[in-house]
Formats: structure tokens, sequence, C-alpha cells
């Protein structure tokens, strides 16, 4: 099998570890969460949950925002740990808790180092798919958020998800190949606004081809604009946002745009990014293979490190 769909196909059971086997741990409030990437995204879904906590990219606060003297605390998120622009941060504060899949990185073993949390999802090669969910599955934990219900109908559903991901590779390649595609966006509401951005991510390292991530509404603001000939995938979920994503679809399809949908119908808003992810994950996969896009990681590695 294939070693990126086999990461993929290991998040269930990544899943399962976490929640069943880390010991318990409460995560604070009203503090920086800091990371790059995915490890940014995360809590940025949390932000959008109404939980008060304050999601920076990890090398903007680290350039513009830190403060002159050391702040008593922070969360910093590097699934990696050796991401460069994370542990600059580490100094800025008095401690601060660690969010990572290796417990002897450098960001978790840093002298002034509070709580280390594991994320437990294994070795991992390619674009954040299981080291993704599992950093959410953490800070639902840390949050006291129950995410069991959303995690069990993800685990049923596995199937139909990677279904979902190799249709939309395949439409997606179709009109590639079809016509000439000059925008391919991908949009989602509050907490699905950090689905949106990773799906992006993924998308653009596996296939090597431009996926911009972005709200709905930030899209219906000025992007829409370029809906003929573009490609659009709508991340949905019931929530305040509903209506508005479903007349905007038809607007769009009117102007152009091919249109699709991402919907997890069985668990709430808040609780779909665990969701929602994952039809992308097989997606990115897909049509990585179709149009032969070759490795993940030629600019860069997979760890971003900044000399």
């Amino acid at each position: 099998m294939n070693k990126m769909l086999e990461e993929i196909l290991e998040i269930p059971e990544k899943g399962r570890i976490l929640l069943t086997e880390s010991p318990p741990y409460t995560l604070p409030l009203q503090v920086p969460y800091l990371g790059m990437g995915s490890s940014y995204f995360a809590p940025l879904a949390f932000k959008y949950m109404g939980i008060p906590i304050y999601p920076e990219l990890a090398s903007e606060y680290f350039t513009y925002l830190k403060s002159d003297q050391k702040l008593p605390h922070a969360v910093i998120l590097s699934q990696s740990g050796r991401s460069s622009e994370a542990l600059w941060c580490r100094n800025l504060f008095q401690n601060y808790t660690a969010i990572t899949n290796d417990g002897k990185s450098l960001l978790a073993t840093a002298k002034n180092v509070k709580q280390v949390i594991p994320i437990l999802a294994g070795e991992e090669q390619f674009s954040s798919s299981k080291t993704y969910t599992n950093t959410l599955l953490a800070l639902f934990k840390g949050l006291g958020l129950d995410a069991s219900d959303a995690w069990q109908v993800l685990t049923k559903n596995m199937r139909a998800y990677q279904q979902k991901g190799e249709q939309l590779a395949a439409e997606v390649f179709s009109l590639l190949q079809s016509e000439k595609i000059h925008g391919i966006y991908i949009t989602g509401d509050g907490p699905n606004i950090a689905t949106a951005l990773e799906a992006a991510l993924i998308l653009s390292e596996s296939t090597k081809r431009n996926f911009h991530g972005l709200p709905m509404a930030q899209y219906d603001h000025g992007p829409k604009e370029t809906a003929r000939q573009s490609i659009v995938i709508q991340i949905i979920a019931q929530g305040e946002s509903y209506n508005r994503s479903y007349k905007l679809s038809e607007k769009i399809k009117q102007a152009g745009a091919h249109v699709f949908t991402v919907e997890e119908p069985a668990v709430s808003e808040n609780l779909s990014v665990l969701n929602n992810i994952i039809p992308f994950n097989f997606m990115a996969y897909y049509l990585a293979q179709k149009l032969n896009a070759g490795d993940t990681f030629i600019v860069g590695g997979k760890v971003t490190e900044v000399e």
C-alpha cells in the first residue's frame, strides 16, 4: 500500500489512542497559542468555537508582537517539535505548554517547559493528516470538550470519506484536463475556516497546484468575481452561515464556477472540524496520483527549519 494512503488510513486508530490512553490534562485559556501551518490552523478552529484562546502565527508573533518582558505563559504547537518559528518563541515566556508529536524534541525538552502534551500520532512522512486530527483531539481534550461522538462517526464513515475524496479528485482532475481553470478555492465558516486552510495546504503540497483556502464570507467579498472557470469546494456545516453558503453556491454556479461541497451532517458544527478534513486527505492522495505530482516535499522538507 502507498505510504501516504497508509498514513491517512491510520487516522481512526491514532485518534482512539489519544482519546483513551493519554492521561488527563488541562490547557490554559486567555494565553497565546503559537504555531505554524497545521499547528496554527488547529487552535484557530477553537477560537471560532468561542473558546477564549489567542491563536497566532509563531513567526509573526515573534517578529512583531513579542513583549519587552517575558509573559507568564503560552501554548506552543509544533507537530515535529522542530519548526524554527515555534522554537524562537520559547524564550518569550516564563514557561509554556508544548503540544507535539515528539516528546524528545527541542520544543518538548527546553528548561522552561511546564507541560508537554504528546499528540501520539506516530511517524508521519507526508502532509499532515493523522497529526492534524490528533492535534485537534488534543485541544478538544485539554479544553474540556468531548469529541468522542464525532470520532465514532469518523471511524464509522472512513470508507465514505475515502470515496468522497476519490470522487473529488476525479472531478477536479477532469476539469483541469478539459478547460483552463484559473482558480481553485476551498471555503469554510467559523471553525471550518481552519479546515479550509488545512485542506488548501495539504492539497497544494501534495499536488503542486495552487489551492486557496479562505473564509466563505471573505470569498464573498471579492474573489467571487473570479467565479467563471474556477473551482470552489465549500465546507458546509449546520451553523449560523449555513443558508448563506448555499445561496452563494447558487450565485457562483450561475456565474460559471464549478462548485462542490463537503459536509458531515451527523455531527455539530464545532465537532465537524474532525470529520470534514478527512475527504480532503484522500483527495490530496488521489489527485496527486492522477497528476503524477511526484514527491510531496521538493522545495523544502516536511519540517521548516529557517537558517
